[in-house]
């Protein structure tokens, strides 16, 4: 983990450097001006950024009516298989009304089934199933509803039943719904179900015949015979009504490589379509969508000029996938980046997000790549400090054995020569010894001769 926070910090370090370029004096930030709408609140969002292009009102509490049930078919898809069995109970069927295709008590059909009942025909048993199913309990599935609201930061949002039917305390607002149709489209099932003109729900064991299921979206399906509100850029939505809440909308579109949500609530049939078509008209026409790793050229030379990494293949890179959205009239460079530091996830040690005229508009993680890395310099020069060190202290222990070998044979002479020097000195002493007794005993036998010549005399 150390070791990690200290590449982490080098590395961010170093790409932050190409924030120096922005402290220029920048072109002046223009924002497309939307619109005018009828619907008292409204929001388009770009999916791949979560970036708002356009609002108006889009945090003010309404009824949401059925296009709840987004929420309802998120928490499906995440949380069961489409074969699994759902049986419809008497609440289910008896505790709902408006829109439905009449099912009956202890009926048995796929959650796939449900599913397009749900999304296509808006049908309210199939919602209150759907909850009792998933939640296992019809209040636990409420729960589990607003959790995922809290999850993916819906502030205005508290649901109260699966379906959107009349209910003082099930209140949203247009930005929420955006949020969890972000999230929804995310996953494919949900797409290919929201993107279903019609379907054909086979026979149950409470039904003989088949029943035929049309969208009611009339921007993706020609529902009735309605051609006139038809969009050749509509992946899918939601409709719904009711007294209380007016018509709400909320529509997916592609096109040029942007994917934008619409939401639209508080509206007037058939306003909901004519403002939905003009909103994402206004959007495909001013703004755009950027790739970060094929644009961000800062980053890439940064990084090349600091010479960080030695091999060809960099440690980290920019996700392919991170995107920006910005109008039309401005240029990539025009985005001003900043960088945020990531702790808690091993692929990823950062962030790049890009703001422009006071708004988000998207970025992408800076990820590590699983290349080979030539390691810093300094760092390698100090790698070769240690290895010298290591080979120094090695050294060091053969020297103190050399030396130790050799004090033991120093010592071994020197008690060697001490001795010879001590039999020497003996030998000396004994030699000068039988010198002296000699040189007495001649001197002896001299002053004998003497004396004895003396006596002759």
């Amino acid at each position: 983990m150390k070791k990690r926070r200290i590449w982490t910090g080098l590395i961010l370090g170093a790409v932050s450097l190409f924030q120096v370029n922005f402290m220029t004096v920048q072109a002046e930030e223009y924002w497309p001006e939307g619109p005018q709408i009828a619907g008292e609140s409204a929001v388009v969002m770009e999916a791949s950024t979560g970036t708002v292009l356009y609002e108006k009102n889009s945090h003010q509490q309404s009824y949401p009516a059925s296009i709840t049930k987004i929420m309802t078919s998120l928490l499906a898809v995440e949380n069961s298989n489409l074969d699994e069995e759902v049986v419809f109970s008497k609440n289910a069927v008896y505790r709902t009304e408006g829109s439905g295709i009449s099912r009956d008590v202890d009926e048995v059909m796929t959650m796939e089934e449900c599913l397009y009942g749900l999304m296509l025909e808006s049908a309210n048993e199939c919602g209150y199933a759907i909850a009792e199913h998933v939640g296992k309990d019809y209040d636990d599935f409420i729960k589990m509803m607003n959790d995922k609201a809290k999850e993916l930061g819906c502030k205005d949002t508290h649901f109260n039943n699966p379906h959107g039917l009349p209910d003082e305390e099930h209140v949203t607002c247009a930005y929420d719904i955006a949020l969890i149709s972000r999230e929804a489209l995310k996953n494919d099932v949900f797409r290919m179900i929201v993107n279903t003109r019609r379907h054909t729900i086979p026979p149950t064991n409470k039904h003989d015949e088949e029943t035929y299921l049309s969208n009611h979206h009339k921007m993706l399906n020609d529902y009735k015979g309605d051609k006139q509100y038809l969009y050749d850029y509509c992946i899918g939505g939601k409709t719904g009504y009711t007294s209380v809440a007016g018509s709400t909308l909320a529509t997916f579109a592609e096109k040029d490589g942007m994917t934008l949500i619409c939401v639209v609530t508080k509206e007037q049939a058939p306003n909901h379509y004519l403002d939905t078509r003009a909103l994402f008209d206004y959007c495909f026409e001013n703004f755009q969508l950027w790739n970060v790793a094929e644009n961000e050229k800062n980053y890439s030379q940064d990084i090349k000029e600091n010479k960080i990494f030695e091999n060809e293949d960099s440690f980290v890179g920019l996700n392919k996938e991170g995107c920006i959205v910005l109008p039309k009239a401005a240029a990539f460079t025009d985005a001003v980046p900043e960088i945020a530091e990531i702790n808690d996830s091993k692929d990823v040690i950062g962030n790049i997000h890009y703001t422009y005229a006071g708004r988000a508009v998207g970025g992408t993680d800076i990820e590590i790549t699983g290349a080979k890395v030539s390691e810093y310099k300094f760092q390698k020069a100090k790698n070769e400090e240690k290895e010298d060190e290591v080979q120094e202290e090695k050294v060091v222990v053969n020297i103190n054995v050399k030396y130790i070998l050799l004090g033991i044979l120093a010592v071994a002479l020197l008690i060697g020569i001490g001795f010879g020097i001590y039999k020497f000195v003996d030998n000396f002493y004994l030699i000068k010894y039988k010198l002296e007794c000699r040189r007495q005993r001649k001197m002896s036998f001299k002053d004998l001769k003497f004396n004895r010549k003396k006596d002759w005399k």
